[in-house]
């Protein structure tokens, strides 16, 4: 039962990650079919990201009244009628309807599962998981590169919604196999309020470090390919593949990472990948004039990042407290989605203003604010 119900979340977070690259994938013609400018995609992006920062913000309140797995089949129900409204929708107006249900599933699933595993599991799953969502992420841009060689943009909305109902209906007709560990999680969480939870010493510094590497990721995410493009003059057509490396580095990484993580431990593992990324960070500043460096300067990012996100959210019960882990990680999850929300259009202003050589620069600001706040916060929660 117990890695049943293991195999089960890891098919829950596939399903986290798989609407997430379909818009960004089929947006070029979407935006045509739709009659709206390209622009318009930002609008879309702020209506999900805005979603998913309430429902982060309610999970922990969600949970303690129905339970991980109600709150997880619902949420998974949500974005699969989310991902078929899509599919049906011909004017703007209705892709804005179907925006809310997509982003308030995503937000309670993240919040939710992360907060059940770090509970009940070791880092090494912690890690895994995250790498089921990078699965995810990559498997959609295929389905919708399949739907629009065949037939349109709204078939593969259609596939990857009827995928996530099947998810839904698995789950929902699993849900016995949850009890395993569901007295511990219903009783573990704490009656504390926003204010009450930002008290508590260590979170403020755990929040920005968490919104600063969240921040950092996406922008890495979003913007590699315009730099390749832009700096390094690289073809658009192979940037744009090049780009889609550093997913790919990240979802290693964490299957990677998941074989040490247990006996080195969230800390370490976090410290070991700001090495890496910075090493990465190091490469994209080379003079070299080859688009090798670029590429595996990436690569090199994306292997760094990958243990920093799981080890973060997996410390948090033990920095303080199985009690408290559920508010704070809700938390967590909405600081995370304001970060790369914002922060990722605010690197797109400042390259278009001055230049996107700036981009090493950036993300070495954001990722030394993450490390330098992370580690605050593992000394503040150890002398407690």
């Amino acid at each position: 039962m117990y890695t049943l119900l293991l195999a089960l979340i890891y098919i829950a977070f596939i399903s986290l990650g798989l609407p997430d690259s379909l818009l960004g994938s089929g947006w070029p013609v979407m935006h045509i079919s739709l009659n709206v400018p390209i622009s318009f995609m930002g609008i879309l992006s702020m209506i999900i990201s805005g979603g998913t920062v309430i429902a982060s913000l309610f999970s922990d309140r969600m949970t303690r009244k129905f339970g991980t797995r109600i709150v997880t089949v619902v949420s998974v129900f949500l974005t699969a009628l989310a991902l078929l409204g899509f599919s049906v929708s011909n004017h703007f107006w209705m892709m804005i309807v179907f925006s809310i249900p997509y982003g308030l599933g995503a937000g309670a699933i993240d919040a939710a599962l992360n907060n059940y595993v770090a509970l009940h599991y070791s880092s090494r799953h912690m890690s895994w998981l995250h790498c089921f969502w990078g699965v995810g992420t990559i498997v959609s841009p295929f389905v919708m590169s399949y739907s629009l060689a065949n037939t349109a943009w709204y078939m593969g909305y259609r596939l990857i919604g009827f995928i996530q109902l099947g998810i839904a209906i698995l789950l929902l007709v699993t849900l016995p196999v949850w009890k395993v560990n569901r007295t511990i999680t219903e009783n573990t969480s704490q009656q504390k309020g926003l204010i009450g939870v930002l008290k508590i010493k260590g979170v403020p510094f755990l929040l920005i470090g968490f919104f600063a590497y969240c921040a950092a990721e996406a922008t890495a995410m979003n913007w590699a390919s315009t730099y390749m493009t832009e700096v390094r003059n690289i073809a658009a057509d192979t940037a744009a593949q090049f780009a889609a490396l550093f997913y790919i580095g990240m979802t290693l990484g964490r299957f990677l990472g998941g074989f040490v993580m247990n006996k080195l431990g969230d800390r370490k593992m976090i410290l070991l990948g700001t090495f890496v990324l910075f090493c990465g960070i190091i490469a994209l500043l080379l003079p070299i004039n080859t688009p090798v460096v670029p590429i595996t300067g990436f690569i090199i990012i994306g292997l760094g990042c990958a243990p920093i996100y799981p080890c973060i959210i997996h410390s948090t019960p033990y920095n303080f407290g199985a009690e408290n882990s559920g508010k704070i990680i809700g938390i967590q999850m909405a600081s995370a989605y304001i970060g790369s929300t914002f922060m990722s259009p605010l690197f797109g202003f400042l390259g278009s203003h001055f230049n996107f050589n700036i981009l090493p620069v950036f993300l070495a600001v954001f990722f030394l604010l993450m490390i330098t706040m992370t580690e605050t916060t593992f000394r503040i929660t150890a002398r407690k």
